[in-house]
């Protein structure tokens, strides 16, 4: 099947000097791990804000080497709190350790858990990358607006990758810290029952009503004009789900099938990704009504409508 995806261009020439602090904007520096992979590009971006007093964003995956980094990067400056996108490992593991270090609270919306009940016999995928343990010293609510690091920070709720998953505005500049709900790079991984497709898209609507134009995501580098671009990923999705009826109609009764269908030269390391996401197109498009979905021992059934 040939993919007629939307102008969406991905930006993989970001290139950072691991560990290095660098000035993305101003007031706020990024710090990238070396946690590079399929999933997590050049690494996770650490986010520092402010200058006399600092707030950090996503602290990390637990690597001795970050954690260095961060510390070299603070300095003396007080850092008055930690704040977590989400709280999948890559972002959140390091947290009570420079919580430790700086004398700083950990805050998030709340602890980890499915977008959705799980059904029975059913696995999470990603339940090992999840941080179910953490919980936060102080649990953030939707537009919240939070004084800190000499900035006003706006809390904005944006489940789909996960059930958990916040951006943060800095208000009255065009600026927001995205996470992994919109990135440069590549599209983001939804993987139920950890994260929600209905969740994701209805994310992505939101972001058109806000005032932040340049998006800072947890993966890769800066995003220019971050509401056209989510407009395009809302698009490429929509574009996915057709693509899975048709594929689905066309005779596929597995999600394999309906990946090789879609995404033919797809490389080995990146189709466990492909699979869950293409599961979790499976499961909004059943819910619409629009595809029959039969579950056994040995997974779903997929069929079309009468």
């Amino acid at each position: 099947m040939a993919d007629a995806a939307p102008a969406l261009e991905f930006d993989t020439l970001f290139d950072p000097i691991i560990g290095s602090p660098m000035r993305v904007a101003p007031g706020i520096m990024r710090i990238t791990a070396p946690n590079g992979g399929p999933y997590t590009f050049k690494g996770t971006n650490t986010y520092l804000l402010g200058e006399e007093r600092l707030a950090v964003v996503d602290p990390g995956p637990d690597d001795p080497r970050h954690l260095d980094a961060l510390l070299r990067a603070v300095g003396r400056r007080p850092v008055e709190a930690i704040l977590l996108t989400h709280t999948h490992l890559d972002h959140s593991r390091l947290a009570r350790q420079l919580s430790a270090a700086v004398g700083a609270p950990v805050w998030f919306e709340g602890p980890h858990r499915p977008s959705r009940s799980r059904r029975p016999l059913e696995r999470d995928p990603i339940r090992g990358g999840s941080d179910y343990d953490l919980e936060p010293d102080r649990e953030l609510a939707d537009r919240e607006s939070l004084e800190l690091a000499g900035m006003q920070i706006e809390v904005i709720a944006t489940p789909g990758h996960c059930a958990n998953h916040l951006c943060f505005g800095i208000q009255n500049t065009p600026w927001m810290l995205s996470g992994d709900h919109v990135m440069g790079w590549n599209t983001t991984m939804i993987a139920s029952p950890d994260g929600s497709m209905a969740a994701y898209l209805n994310s992505l609507l939101l972001l058109n009503g806000l005032p932040y134009r340049h998006y800072l995501p947890g993966h890769g580098g800066p995003i220019d004009d971050g509401p056209t671009f989510a407009r395009r990923l809302l698009q490429h999705r929509e574009m996915r789900n057709e693509e899975v009826v048709l594929a689905i109609a066309a005779g596929a009764r597995r999600i394999g099938e309906v990946v090789r269908a879609i995404y033919p030269r797809l490389p080995m390391q990146v189709i466990p990704a492909a699979r869950m996401t293409i599961a979790a197109h499976v499961e909004y498009l059943a819910a619409q009504g629009r595809i029959a979905v039969r579950r056994g021992p040995l997974g779903m059934v997929l069929s079309p409508l009468p």
